[in-house]
């Protein structure tokens, strides 16, 4: 069995949740799901970033922005606000929405977060919503995603070959 190290370093922050404020994060990932019922939208996943001092450093926030259901379309004018304070390329065109999502990938903003109450089919939830979108005052990102922390594979990198015999195989 290996040798199993605790590291208070790297514990889980339970379910405390991301106070009422303005974070710098980085866009680490954007695809399509759908609700339960159907409906269909984009998922903007954000970290907060940890090379620049802040609380919450690798906490999430998700920004949804739902296709219409008229014309089946992603309304551009929130996507497009998304995009100018990711700081990407104006008028730039794309051949897919995949392609779209994928160019939002590490890209850094400062998003200003507020948690709320909602209320659907008599039920209450408790939701933190971004509620501004702003350009990084930090570009230069240096973030390291938490898999990235973890201990790396020991053989990758390694030019050497190895030898195994048939006698050091247990079949």
């Amino acid at each position: 069995m290996a040798e199993i190290k605790l590291d208070f370093s790297d514990v889980s922050e339970g379910n405390r949740k991301i106070e009422d404020g303005t974070y710098e994060a980085v866009i680490s990932s954007v695809g399509e799901d759908a609700t339960k019922s159907g409906a269909q939208f984009m998922n903007f996943n954000m970290v907060i970033r940890n090379d620049i001092e802040q609380k919450f450093q690798n906490f999430h926030v998700w920004q949804r922005i739902f296709r219409s259901k008229t014309d089946d379309t992603y309304p551009m004018r929130w996507i497009n606000q998304i995009a100018k304070n990711a700081q990407m390329e104006n008028g730039k065109k794309y051949h897919s929405y995949k392609e779209l999502m994928d160019d939002f990938w590490n890209r850094p903003v400062k998003v200003t977060v507020k948690n709320e109450k909602s209320e659907y089919n008599g039920k209450t939830y408790e939701n933190t919503n971004i509620k501004n979108w702003a350009p990084t005052d930090f570009p230069n990102v240096q973030h390291k995603a938490k898999s990235e922390n973890k201990d790396k594979d020991p053989f990758a990198g390694n030019s050497n070959p190895i030898d195994i015999k048939n006698s050091d195989l247990p079949f």
